[in-house]
């Protein structure tokens, strides 16, 4: 499939994509962005999280597009949901959510070859302010991060805008998961860490394209996975949330794919 890949590679092993290539992104970002628009009326107290899987799986059929999650690496579902203390990773199953729990779902779909990987926070009905508040920092981390995108800075300038924000409201940033190149394969060079020191790291290129994912934990940032080798967790049993959007590098600064056609990103 590399070979089929228009562009040149970095010395850092990061693809420039063409700009043609910016309409394919744009599609499979907004296909993932509108399912979990979508999904969204679903989360309410009483509704188990397998629930919610069943209903991503049928509407990435029905909108043409593969859900690129089953079959990855053994894993048989359709989105990611974790809940509470999950910080990612987490398997849909039997589990009902209960009132206050707050939870993100991460999809990823295939549009044409082209992977659009987007994830967001939810709450099953009233949520405490520590929670809200969590849910916000992480909110603004991922905007803070994303502002750092443009040619000329670096890696270390995303992750250091995140750091300092989110350390500033007396929360972490989880060190054990990042965010990942993408384009016409699920995972590739960088990764992209959310935490980091000013003009580290390579640097930003007009046509790179990758996830900015921040995990931003109520308490530290340890974590660690379960048994399952998928659900990682925080090992203090704090809260995490976590936002993800995928977004290319343009001459001027970054363009976001996976924007909420509904305007309800931010909107647990």
């Amino acid at each position: 499939m590399l070979d089929d890949i228009r562009g040149r590679v970095t010395k850092d092993g990061i693809r420039i994509y063409e700009d043609a290539d910016f309409a394919g992104m744009r599609e499979a970002g907004r296909i993932a962005a509108l399912i979990l628009d979508d999904v969204g009326a679903l989360v309410q107290p009483g509704t188990m999280t397998s629930e919610i899987d069943d209903f991503i799986r049928t509407e990435v059929a029905r909108r043409g597009a593969t859900s690129a999650t089953i079959g990855y690496k053994g894993y048989q579902h359709a989105s990611c949901i974790s809940v509470n203390h999950v910080v990612c990773h987490g398997i849909p199953g039997a589990k009902k959510l209960a009132e206050g729990d707050i939870l993100n779902i991460d999809v990823t779909v295939i549009v044409e070859g082209w992977f659009g990987d987007t994830s967001r926070m939810y709450a099953a009905g009233a949520i405490n302010r520590k929670a809200e508040r969590l849910i916000e920092v992480t909110h603004e981390g991922l905007m803070r991060g994303i502002e750092a995108v443009k040619p000329g800075n670096t890696f270390g300038d995303i992750g250091h805008a995140i750091q300092t924000f989110v350390e500033a409201n007396r929360m972490s940033v989880v060190r054990d998961f990042c965010g990942h190149g993408l384009g016409r394969v699920f995972h590739a060079p960088p990764n992209v860490l959310h935490y980091g020191r000013p003009g580290t790291g390579a640097v930003l290129e007009e046509g790179m394209f990758f996830t900015i994912e921040p995990m931003v934990n109520l308490g530290r940032p340890e974590t660690k996975v379960l048994s399952d080798e998928w659900t990682a967790v925080t090992r203090d049993k704090s809260l995490s949330a976590q936002y993800e959007h995928s977004v290319g590098v343009t001459a001027e600064g970054c363009e976001i794919f996976t924007l909420s056609p509904g305007g309800k990103f931010f909107k647990p």
